[in-house]
């Protein structure tokens, strides 16, 4: 009767170190991120900013911004006003953090919030670094947005959608970049690869 209790009593213990032990763990990261967060180089952001053709009257969208580079970029080199969507809070953090430090925080905005929440429809370009299932997934709503929005993707396609432009650029490091740049069509109707 004794081994019972002992055993029962180590039983709840165990459930509750783990429960314990779970929420804490549930407390410092209560998100799931599809994307992992990998810095684009600067080359790079400067090319995607060129390929998008960004000016001063853009309204930038960055999904999954990090630490905030294209946003801040674009406003410090055309005075573009730019919003960053970020799931993971201490990349928001960090974002603003560099927003402030390049001292354009009347220019970019940094969220925290899940890219499939939020409304990004005002953007007149639209800046993606995330894996191919997560660009579709986000095709349709990319599709409803006002025609002749820009959208760029950094190393991944959007499925049959052809690109307007497909362009290569190797960093410094010796890694090659694939960027892809799409205009939203009227109505919706994309252009198939063939």
């Amino acid at each position: 009767m004794k081994v019972v209790k002992i055993v029962r009593t180590l039983c709840l213990v165990h459930f509750a170190l783990c429960f314990c032990f779970f929420s804490f763990a549930q407390d410092d990261h209560p998100f799931v991120l599809d994307v992992p967060y990998v810095p684009t180089p600067d080359i790079v952001v400067e090319k995607m900013l060129q390929l998008a053709e960004v000016n001063g009257d853009d309204i930038l969208y960055d999904l999954g911004s990090g630490d905030g580079r294209i946003p801040i970029a674009a406003a410090q080199r055309f005075g573009t006003r730019g919003v960053g969507i970020d799931l993971n809070p201490e990349r928001v953090r960090e974002a603003k953090s560099n927003a402030s430090s390049a001292q354009v925080t009347h220019k970019v905005e940094f969220i925290e919030g899940n890219i499939f929440d939020l409304d990004f429809s005002e953007a007149t370009v639209l800046f993606l670094y995330l894996f191919p299932e997560v660009n579709m997934k986000l095709r349709p709503r990319i599709l409803d947005m006002k025609p002749g929005t820009r959208v760029i993707s950094h190393n991944y396609d959007m499925g049959d959608w052809k690109p307007e432009r497909v362009e290569k650029i190797k960093a410094p490091s010796g890694t090659e970049h694939t960027l892809y740049l799409w205009r939203v069509p009227p109505n919706g109707k994309i252009e198939i690869i063939d």
